[in-house]
């Protein structure tokens, strides 16, 4: 049985086409499971009704007060339900008709290779649509220039790979989300963190979901070697800062949460990525270089080096 569990705040504009087309799935075996943030617009009403409809099918609960954020949302679920196999949802999305049955496919090959012991993430590529679902991208994979192959755990410390609406675990993963950490910078990233230090992440080169664009994205699709972003990352250090010190922050948070389980290599690892804003401008490159705890794509990098000379 799979469990998808979708966040839903005020997400009125869209949220039925996201519902129909997980309902028109090939694969049927799963049931959906929807927690509403206290959405202030008729998102809790709209759900409801499918709910009512199918029975069982769709399950729907509301929070009590509003988390702060589709991550904190997305993880209180996922902290609170386990299944033999998790996907996650957002609401705005598209699902193509054969997503479940192109990821099941993949975690069973996976599986059946390292054991269902193994704690296991599945993820694939997006097709990038506009706000009326006509797609801009065919890859959000090759636009953002995401190695899925980069799925080592130093790869991991610094950026996320997998896309949060396209994952799915087994329950030995799940077994693992168990605390809401002190600090983590999006739940997918965490889940893809804890994915790789102890088990195994995979990659489709297939795309199963339509990601839509719109003014109302909290994280957008940016093309990687546009004139623009390259631009942007070489020229806005402070964004580039702080993404490169959340990613310490991070760190610190998934070693406290870990350090009980993690090897000895492991726990190095992490530490001196948390520990980095302490080193001098010279240890920060040779640590970075040593660890390869690099961005992926050029500009990335060249951002990165120049944020950690600067810094």
């Amino acid at each position: 049985m799979i469990s998808i569990l979708l966040a839903t705040y005020n997400g009125e504009k869209y949220i039925r086409e996201q519902i129909d087309s997980i309902l028109a799935q090939t694969y049927k075996d799963f049931v959906l499971i929807i927690n509403d943030d206290k959405s202030t617009d008729s998102t809790f009403s709209v759900i409801s009704e499918y709910a009512n409809e199918y029975p069982g099918k769709v399950i729907v609960t509301q929070s009590e007060i509003n988390t702060g954020g589709a991550k904190y949302n997305f993880l209180k679920m996922m902290i609170s339900y386990k299944d033999d196999y998790i996907m996650l949802c957002d609401q705005d999305d598209v699902w193509l008709p054969t997503k479940i049955e192109i990821t099941m496919q993949k975690m069973q090959i996976i599986e059946e290779k390292y054991g269902k012991n193994t704690p296991v993430l599945i993820h694939t590529d997006l097709i990038v649509a506009d706000e009326n679902l006509n797609a801009i991208r065919q890859s959000y994979r090759k636009m953002s220039k995401n190695n899925y192959k980069n799925n080592s755990l130093n790869n991991l410390l610094a950026m996320n790979i997998s896309t949060g609406c396209t994952s799915m675990y087994n329950r030995a993963l799940a077994d693992l989300i168990v605390n809401e950490p002190g600090y983590f910078v999006m739940h997918d990233w965490w889940l893809g963190l804890t994915a790789t230090a102890y088990g195994k992440i995979a990659g489709i080169n297939e795309q199963t979901v339509l990601y839509r664009q719109h003014s109302e994205n909290s994280l957008g699709a940016k093309k990687a070697l546009s004139l623009k972003y390259i631009k942007f990352v070489l020229t806005n250090n402070e964004v580039m800062y702080e993404k490169i010190n959340n990613s310490y922050l991070q760190a610190a948070a998934f070693l406290s949460e870990h350090k009980d389980k993690l090897t000895e290599k492991q726990k190095e690892l992490v530490l001196t990525h948390a520990k980095m804003q302490e080193f001098s401008k010279c240890k920060k490159l040779c640590v970075m270089i040593k660890n390869k705890t690099y961005l992926h794509g050029l500009s990335r990098k060249i951002a990165q080096t120049i944020v950690l000379i600067k810094s």
